[in-house]
């Protein structure tokens, strides 16, 4: 992809102002399979983490328009429900697009309430071209292999370079994926959802999708408004800037993270020696990436694994102390070891990462139009990054193949519904890869809605991630469909305040092996 006053909450704040929406189903037997859908053999997967999950495939068409035609197999994860009152099945995606949702299903299970969760069969699946989906996409492995062209084009020849990897991506999933790329768009993957909802047998569902699951979420809204029972988004894609736009907002907010972070390392000047002043920091960091765009550390983090590097710190704050460590060691030990680490940590690309990015780039590029004239990528891109250097034209070239992309695009879904059971979006005021704009015009289309606000967060995916206003939210929402009253301030309906800001490491020596929150790991970045 990319409301200002804090209250207290607490069960009976939000009990107070709040109303049920839609009522439990109490004790709802488990349905068996839709007349005609294919039934679904679980088989225990379960790891040490989650050790009730469960595994399964579905066919399901290729080309929705042609059921009879080829026939595609989606992976699917399921926590089964263990409570007497079964509410049905509750649809986890963590967005991307290109994200597996597999082990989401386990983590949402367990970091739910146990008396909530219990009533859920809480169903992840990886989406068309994505994980143990079958066929799994990866376009060009080694796409993001080090160390790569200087993403900054300040050169003739480093602009070709890179115009000749985004051409190079884009001929060769058109050479290798030719025959599924047409039908990996987010309507299909909305209709899969429907397969998936036939399958299990369920006459609606319940869905919980972060960041580009929320667009996949709304699409799904559009096409069945009335085979959802319970809709939760979280860090909400704004659906009217469907991608090109989208892409080009982020980096104005990915920007403001970046100097958020810089300015936190100001105020811990103790612990990094880099200066208190945040300008600084900021001409440090920047001094970094002119001298590993000459001479990349370890051989590996050029000035575009840098870029690597520290995006994932505008995701999530968590990883501030890693990334602060590593920049310091480089710019007063002139030690790049913990650089080349943390590259390895949150930058580089392993073959999953090659799957998802070619979903992400399939997705986005066929979803919609995007220039096919270099010249107003060109155009555009400089415009942003005068205002905004850090991630202007590492974005540019990481979505570069929709340039050359070897298929047609679709329009994007118009998600306005006013068809819908209220509800609950959840957004943080300072989310680079999905800003807060995004969750207020999805709120406005969504007819009925109710949006929590983390207000002066900045991280994305913020519900099951310690914030225990927004989990009771959450929480109250899936057990009974109680939803903040709709009578809050300006466009938030309910408030809640951000988590504190991370603190240095205690020692040097802990590991940038430590990659935060479960729910970041699994979330992944970009989408």
């Amino acid at each position: 992809m990319r409301h200002r006053a804090a209250v207290l909450c607490g069960a009976a704040v939000i009990a107070a102002g709040a109303v049920t929406a839609v009522p439990a189903e109490a004790g709802a037997p488990r349905p068996a399979a839709a007349p005609g859908a294919p039934a679904l053999d679980w088989r225990a997967c379960g790891t040490a983490d989650y050790p009730t999950l469960q595994c399964a495939s579905l066919t399901v068409p290729l080309d929705h328009a042609r059921p009879e035609g080829r026939r595609i197999t989606l992976a699917l994860s399921r926590v089964p429900h263990t409570a007497a009152t079964y509410q049905g099945p509750l649809l986890v995606n963590p967005g991307g697009p290109g994200g597996s949702g597999l082990t989401l299903a386990g983590f949402v299970a367990s970091s739910l309430p146990e008396e909530v969760a219990a009533q859920y069969d809480v169903i992840g699946f990886d989406p068309r071209g994505v994980g143990r989906s079958e066929p799994a996409l990866n376009c060009r492995p080694g796409h993001f292999a080090p160390v790569r062209p200087d993403s900054l084009p300040a050169a003739e020849a480093v602009e070709k370079a890179n115009l000749a990897r985004a051409r190079s991506f884009a001929e060769a999933c058109g050479e290798k994926h030719g025959d599924v790329l047409p039908y990996i768009d987010t309507v299909s993957a909305a209709r899969d959802v429907d397969a998936i909802r036939a399958a299990l047998g369920a006459r609606k569902v319940n869905y919980f999708g972060y960041s580009y699951g929320t667009y996949l979420g709304a699409v799904y809204a559009k096409l069945y408004p009335d085979r959802v029972r319970r809709l939760v988004l979280d860090s909400v894609v704004d659906p009217t800037e469907v991608w090109h736009d989208s892409n080009l907002a982020q980096d104005l907010v990915f920007n403001d993270r970046h100097r958020a972070f810089l300015a936190w390392i100001a105020r811990h000047d103790a612990a990094y020696g880099l200066g208190s002043d945040p300008e600084r920091v900021e001409a440090a960091w920047y001094a970094m990436r002119a001298t590993l765009a000459k001479e990349p550390a370890g051989g590996t983090v050029g000035a575009a694994e840098l870029e690597d590097t520290f995006i994932p710190g505008g995701y999530y704050n968590g990883y501030w102390p890693y990334l602060a460590e590593a920049f310091a060691a480089y710019v007063t030990d002139a030690d790049s070891g913990p650089l080349v680490e943390a590259y390895d940590n949150f930058g580089a690309v392993d073959a999953s990462g090659e799957n998802g990015y070619s979903v992400y780039a399939s997705v986005q590029c066929r979803d919609a139009a995007w220039p096919r004239d270099w010249d107003r990528w060109r155009e555009d891109n400089w415009d942003v990054y005068e205002k905004a250097p850090f991630m202007a034209w590492n974005n540019a070239w990481y979505n570069a193949p929709c340039a050359f992309w070897p298929t047609g695009s679709l329009r994007p879904v118009d998600v306005a519904n006013d068809a819908l059971p209220p509800a609950l979006l959840f957004q943080a005021t300072g989310d680079a890869a999905t800003p807060y704009e995004g969750g207020v015009t999805a709120h406005r289309l969504l007819r009925g809605s109710r949006l929590v606000v983390e207000e002066g967060g900045g991280n994305h995916g913020i519900t099951l991630s310690g914030n225990t206003c927004l989990d009771e939210h959450l929480a109250a929402y899936l057990a009974d469909g109680t939803v903040p009253d709709g009578a809050g301030t300006g466009e938030a309906d309910a408030v809640c305040p951000a988590l504190p800001e991370p603190k240095p490491l205690e020692s040097k020596a802990a590991s940038t092996s430590s990659r935060g929150s479960t729910l970041h790991g699994l979330l992944g970045f970009r989408g």
